[in-house]
């Protein structure tokens, strides 16, 4: 079903009209605040705290006032099972109208197939993902070699046959210490309990992927799934290559590019590093690097297609309308010719972080970046994840630590900070002030030791700042931030 919509240009957040996006959110704030006041002050100081830090967390950004404002709507009140064209519930017309402009917009940006736009997460479109893989491989020859149309035509017999072969096939993703994510696999997610599971890592000298180690795992473990995609590696991945990987074990590769989608629709990423060409299934999320909402979307060759589509109620509920709704604005952005500036300068502002970090003698995971991410390396300032996560907060620097290759400290404490430039790069930071961040964050890292447990033994969470340091750090951030405001002339009164 096409789409009879007429394209207008979309406002990226650092340019819309601030009038009226004040007068929006005063009004909903008003109308809040008289059913719950609390609620209404917590979204008031979520405003006020993203404002007044250095937002450095990779998977994290600033959606439009556009984007925001599509998702409360009254669209979130229809039910809407199925999809377009076939759904559960009547009166689903408008529904139809806006997940088809969303699917529409995200097979142009990514010059995809087929686009599936219902997951609610990035979680969800995996999961999404892995099923439609298992339908198209396993359970549509095993229904064929039974002479049987459907599930619900098997007997019992049939389908507890079935069922284990759904529930026992090999998938082979990257390792969690290597920067994979833990829908790949990682044992205490579904991923790691549905599927006989491996894992491939880096190489240990260089922590860079090493296609050749990777090429002979999989010809020995024959997976189904190949994945390939990651959370915290800080290079890029030759999809080309992996998609050779695959061919040769007769595997299907899925990407989970939820983290780079971005560098992707702003074709930072092309070639051999754009995955959608090469994947069978490709997955993403939309809040990340691509600055929409927060859900996730499958695209997929046209085999995959019909599979992929009964997402919903395969492993989906009732599509979230007004998110999707939320979706096709983001994309709407997305397609922008300013987008593509701003995805170039995530990844030269990446590089201005990696260069300031290591230029003041810190280490870095594969020595550097490729894309929007740095992975730090936190244990050469004697501590570990969680306390550099915590001093950094503290002097209004926001992180999240996250395990680096073979970590000592596990996935909990951690021996790594990662750090990510898509929310900055949204503010307008350049490269000079990502040299400063880098200043900052060495500054505070240097100032801060561990401290003892109150039982006297080691801490792999206290620590102690020197005195002044997160206070004169803050104020440093704060001169930054005032050049760079969030929202401009966005008053809430």
């Amino acid at each position: 079903m096409a789409s009879q919509h007429v394209e207008t240009p979309a406002q990226p957040p650092e340019s819309f009209d601030a009038d009226a996006a004040s007068t929006a959110y005063r009004s909903a704030l008003h109308v809040i605040a008289a059913v719950e006041p609390g609620i209404a002050a917590a979204i008031r100081s979520e405003l006020a705290d993203q404002r007044a830090t250095l937002k450095l967390i990779a998977s994290e950004n600033y959606a439009s006032p556009a984007v925001l404002l599509t998702m409360g709507t009254w669209l979130s009140d229809k039910y809407a099972e199925g999809t377009i064209g076939r759904r559960m519930y009547a009166g689903c017309q408008n529904i139809d109208t806006v997940e088809q402009i969303a699917a529409d917009h995200a097979r142009a940006l990514f010059a995809a197939p087929h686009a599936y736009v219902q997951p609610h997460s990035g979680i969800d479109a995996n999961l999404v993902a892995f099923w439609a893989i298992l339908a198209h491989r396993v359970e549509a020859p095993a229904l064929a070699s039974l002479g049987a149309g459907h599930v619900n035509d098997l007997t019992d017999e049939d389908w507890e046959a079935l069922r284990q072969q759904l529930g026992n096939q090999r998938a082979l993703g990257m390792s969690l210490d290597a920067g994979g994510h833990l829908t790949h696999g990682f044992r205490p997610n579904i991923s790691g309990k549905m599927f006989h599971q491996a894992s491939y890592g880096t190489d240990p000298r260089t922590e860079l992927l090493d296609y050749g180690a990777l090429r002979a795992q999989a010809r020995e473990f024959r997976p189904l799934i190949l994945i390939a995609g990651y959370s915290a590696y800080p290079r890029k991945i030759n999809f080309a290559v992996m998609r050779e990987i695959a061919d040769e074990v007769g595997a299907t590769l899925m990407v989970d590019m939820a983290h780079f989608a971005g560098l992707v629709a702003g074709r930072v990423f092309t070639g051999d590093f754009d995955p959608v060409p090469f994947a069978h299934v490709t997955t993403t999320t939309t809040h990340k690097s691509l600055r929409g909402p927060r859900g996730g979307v499958v695209l997929c060759q046209p085999e995959y297609a019909d599979a992929v589509d009964r997402g919903c109620p395969l492993v989906l509920g009732g599509p979230l309308g007004h998110v999707i709704a939320a979706k096709a604005v983001a994309l709407a952005e997305a397609r922008q010719p300013s987008f593509r500036q701003y995805a170039q300068q995530v990844a030269d502002n990446a590089t201005a972080l990696a260069t300031g970090l290591l230029s003041r003698g810190a280490r870095l995971v594969t020595g550097g970046t490729e894309n929007h991410l740095v992975l730090l390396d936190v244990s050469p300032f004697g501590l570990t994840g969680r306390q550099a996560e915590s001093a950094l907060l503290d002097s209004g620097i926001v992180t999240n630590r996250n395990a680096i290759p073979r970590d000592p400290n596990g996935a909990w404490y951690t021996s790594g900070v990662r750090l990510g430039t898509p929310a900055l790069t949204s503010r307008g930071f350049d490269t000079d002030d990502l040299d400063r961040v880098a200043e900052l964050i060495v500054g505070v890292l240097s100032a801060t030791s561990p401290a003892a447990a109150p039982s006297g033994g080691a801490s792999k969470a206290r620590y102690l700042i020197a005195d002044g340091v997160a206070e004169r750090t803050r104020a440093a951030a704060g001169e930054l931030l005032a050049h760079h405001p969030l929202y401009p002339g966005l008053d809430l009164g």
